[in-house]
Parts: C-alpha cells; structure tokens; sequence
C-alpha cells in the first residue's frame, strides 16, 4: 500500500494560509466500502484509511515513512503568489485617498 504525502490547500472560503504549513501522510483505502442493510450507513473494516499523521515538513514526514517501512509518494503543492496590499485592510477607510472609492 502506498501512502501520500502532501502539504494541504487553504480552505476555500477563507483567504487566510492557517493549517496550510504542514505535511500530512496518508493512507489510501484499501478495501471498498460496504452498505449496511438495515440503517445505511457506509462502513469498513480498513482503520488504515481513517490515519493522517501531521509533520512539520516534508523531510519529517520522508523520514517517518522510511524508519517505518512505508511506500510513500509525494506530491508538491500548487503555491500561489500572495497578494499583500501596501496598506492593507485599513486603507479601505484611508482619509488621505487620492480617488474616489469603488468597489
């Protein structure tokens, strides 16, 4: 079985980089889901799929799976450039602005 290692994406409803700075390892499902006749529920007996281990980098992580035996791919992250305004949030409300304010 071979694990993943990847650096999470920002969640999409925020513009903040909070819990994007860490490496997590992951296990793939091994085995299918199967659908439980009375109620419904989805369920596995794979517990392995349910593990994400946290690493502050992607050496950290490398180095885990190594001492451990683990099969582990990596997949580098998409980084985006950040956009930094000069005054930032607080020169919406500048009382020195030059022009008019739109939106």
């Amino acid at each position: 079985m071979v694990a993943r290692i990847y650096q999470p994406a920002r969640n999409a409803m925020t513009s903040g980089q909070a819990k994007t700075k860490i490496w997590i390892l992951e296990f793939p499902q091994a085995s299918a889901r199967d659908i439980d006749p009375l109620m419904g529920w989805t369920g596995s007996d794979d517990t392995q799929s349910q593990v994400k281990l946290k690493f502050p980098s992607k050496d950290a992580a490398l180095a885990y799976a190594k001492e451990h035996g683990i099969e582990a791919t990596v997949t580098s992250p998409h980084k985006r450039k950040p956009n930094i305004r000069a005054g930032g949030y607080g020169e919406n409300f500048a009382t020195d602005r030059k022009g008019p304010w739109t939106h």
